[in-house]
């Protein structure tokens, strides 16, 4: 399955965090410690993308039946996606460190 729309870096973050069950604050929490805050997703950006992300059945809620939190987790097909972005991206990496590889010489 080939997705026709690339994701976005903020997409593409929350999707990542997501491939294990979180809430809210947790995916954004996780995303600034991983990027040692040089990228931020702040909470109505973060929503807006959950929501549509839902919408799209990228991402669904998870039963967690201990948490008044609403916890969401990656759907089979949202795994595709994140799959098929990240070889993108290696493509995109690998063709960059070539070019500078050869640039330098």
């Amino acid at each position: 399955m080939k997705s026709l729309e690339q994701l976005t870096d903020s997409v593409f973050y929350i999707m990542a965090a997501l491939t294990e069950p979180r809430h809210g604050y947790a995916v954004m929490s996780l995303i600034e410690e991983t990027t040692k805050g040089a990228f931020v997703v702040g909470p109505a950006s973060l929503y807006t993308i959950i929501k549509k992300l839902v919408a799209e059945q990228l991402i669904q809620l998870h039963d967690d039946s201990d948490s008044r939190r609403k916890v969401y987790v990656l759907t089979n097909k949202g795994r595709e996606i994140l799959l098929e972005d990240i070889e993108r991206r290696k493509t995109m990496i690998h063709l960059a460190e070539q070019g500078l590889q050869r640039g330098q010489k």
